[in-house]
């Protein structure tokens, strides 16, 4: 089931700000990237895959900035001078604990831990010195909740909630805020793969994997397009936004109510 989603409902003016978006060519980075650059923003790429935004820059969406976010130290270089900062960028391995690569879950863990770290400690002298700054952390429902097969994933995002509240503290005096968006099952290409691998495991099709397995524990029975997501980014970006802070703001069709 698809939804059709007004774009752009929210008014905000981003102009004179610059953004930096991780894991910015495809998803909800993609989603994110190009509402900002809508809203008035300069946004800076950051992506592995080069085409990909080359393709964006053509679009005029805004600058690629080619990165393999596991080098820490340029992915900290990438942050300075950003105005806003929306951590997105993320990888996914399901495997039982015991079975799970250790090189994997420390993979996991520097691309979506370590590295939103650097990027922010890059930008956060800038932000400070201007008064203003906005850190949008892409968590999700799994920052809240557990599940079963995803160690990594869960505890880098559960890492990610404690450093985006802790920024929150730090910032609350120089302007600057740190809020987590916590989204459910989001049609991207990787929530795509998971419905096809988990169809051939369970020998069910692909629309039983969504109801039955995907969406067993949300009440709203469909994806999240990724537009909704960038929605709430952009607002959380505003100055209208500037008291929201420390904050995780599920977009789940009410799962972690449940």
């Amino acid at each position: 089931m698809t939804t059709e989603v007004s774009p752009h409902t929210v008014q905000v003016d981003l102009t004179g700000r610059t953004a930096l978006v991780t894991g910015a060519a495809s998803g909800i980075g993609l989603a994110c990237a190009r509402r900002l650059s809508t809203a008035g923003a300069s946004v800076y790429l950051v992506d592995v895959d080069g085409p990909a935004l080359a393709a964006l820059v053509e679009e005029g969406v805004g600058e690629a900035v080619e990165l393999d976010l596991t080098d820490l130290d340029s992915a900290e270089e990438a942050g300075r001078g950003a105005d806003i900062v929306v951590n997105n960028a993320g990888v996914q391995t399901v495997a039982p604990v015991q079975d799970f690569p250790p090189d994997r879950f420390s993979l996991i863990l520097r691309v979506m831990l370590e590295a939103p770290f650097r990027v922010v400690r890059g930008a956060l002298p800038h932000m400070y010195e201007r008064g203003w700054g906005r850190v949008v952390n892409i968590s999700s429902v799994h920052g809240l909740r557990a599940s079963a097969y995803k160690s990594a994933y869960v505890a880098a995002k559960h890492g990610l909630e404690g450093l985006s509240k802790v920024i929150a503290l730090e910032g609350a005096g120089q302007g600057v805020t740190s809020n987590c968006v916590n989204p459910g099952y989001v049609r991207t290409a990787l929530v795509e793969k998971q419905i096809a691998d988990q169809a051939t495991a369970h020998d069910i099709p692909e629309e039983r994997v969504l109801s039955e397995v995907l969406l067993a524990r949300t009440p709203v029975k469909r994806l999240i397009e990724p537009s909704e997501v960038a929605e709430l980014v952009a607002y959380l970006c505003s100055d209208d936004a500037s008291f929201i802070n420390g904050a995780s703001l599920p977009v789940d069709g009410a799962w972690s109510a449940s």
